[in-house]
Order: C-alpha cells, then sequence, then structure tokens
C-alpha cells in the first residue's frame, strides 16, 4: 500500500470512529421503516436537547431520556404531525428549554439583552458622575477652619 492510499484509509477510519457516537445513540428498533420520516426524525432529534446530557442532542445521547424522546418524536410523525407540530408538541411539555437553538421571542430578546443594558446605563452613571465630580468647585474652607489647619500644619 502507498503512503497516499495508507493515510486515506487513516483518515476514513478517524472519521467514521468520529461520527460512530451519533450512530450509536440510535437503537435499531428505533428507525423507522419509511426512510423519509426516519430522515425527518433524524433531523428533529438533532435540534432537541438531552435533558440529562444538556450539550447534546437526543440524536447523540445514549440517555433513557434522549431515546424516550427520540420514540416520541417518531410517534408524533408516524401520527402525521408536520415537523412544527412535533417541536411545539415537545415544547409543551419539557419547555423551552429543550430545544438546541431557543425560538426568538420578546422573553428571550429581555434575557439576552438585560445584561447589555446594565452595562450601558452602568457606563453612563460612571460617565455622568465622573463629569459631576471634576465640575463641583472645591469647597472652600472657613477662617476657623484654615487656621485649625494651619496649625496642625506648622506642628
Amino acid at each position: 500500500m502507498t503512503a497516499r492510499k495508507t493515510s486515506l484509509a487513516s483518515l476514513i477510519l478517524l472519521l467514521t470512529l468520529l461520527f460512530a457516537g451519533a450512530a450509536l445513540a440510535v437503537k435499531p428498533d428505533e428507525v423507522l421503516a419509511d426512510p423519509a420520516l426516519e430522515a425527518r426524525a433524524r433531523t428533529l432529534s438533532e435540534e432537541l436537547r438531552c435533558m440529562v446530557c444538556q450539550n447534546q442532542s437526543i440524536d447523540e445521547s445514549d440517555a433513557d431520556l434522549a431515546r424516550d424522546l427520540r420514540v416520541l418524536v417518531r410517534q408524533r410523525l408516524v401520527a402525521g404531525d408536520t415537523d412544527r407540530q412535533v417541536i411545539d408538541y415537545i415544547v409543551s411539555r419539557y419547555g423551552e428549554f429543550v430545544l438546541l437553538k431557543p425560538r426568538f421571542s420578546l422573553r428571550n430578546a429581555l434575557l439576552w439583552g438585560t445584561p447589555v443594558l446594565l452595562l450601558l446605563a452602568g457606563g453612563i452613571f460612571i460617565v455622568l458622575t465622573a463629569r459631576s465630580r471634576r465640575s463641583a468647585p472645591a469647597a472652600m474652607l472657613t477662617a476657623e477652619e484654615k487656621a485649625a489647619l494651619d496649625k496642625v500644619l506648622s506642628n
């Protein structure tokens, strides 16, 4: 075997091992007979978060809950639900946290925008406070205070 064929074979083996985890998560008894429905189920499963693993989709996770969600997705597809209806059904049961990519809503915009607004308000407050301190005249000492200060400093 030439060096080029060896490196190509090594690359293929590496890629196979790299993606084997996701392929092993979906059990053969979960796979639908209809290839089109199975493709939709896999696409939807990649969009849903495993509530146990939290950084994996249910398509990649071996957790029991992820398996239950994969089966649920397939049941809803077989029942005739659209992709949107399947996602809405699962979100209604588990909340928006189950989505790997949250939907854009006013609530989410406030959640992500509040820290920026607080930093902006804090920056404005610091600038205005610094300006007011700089422009305020220094308080003058009274004659009694000046005499007391001179007495302390002369000792």
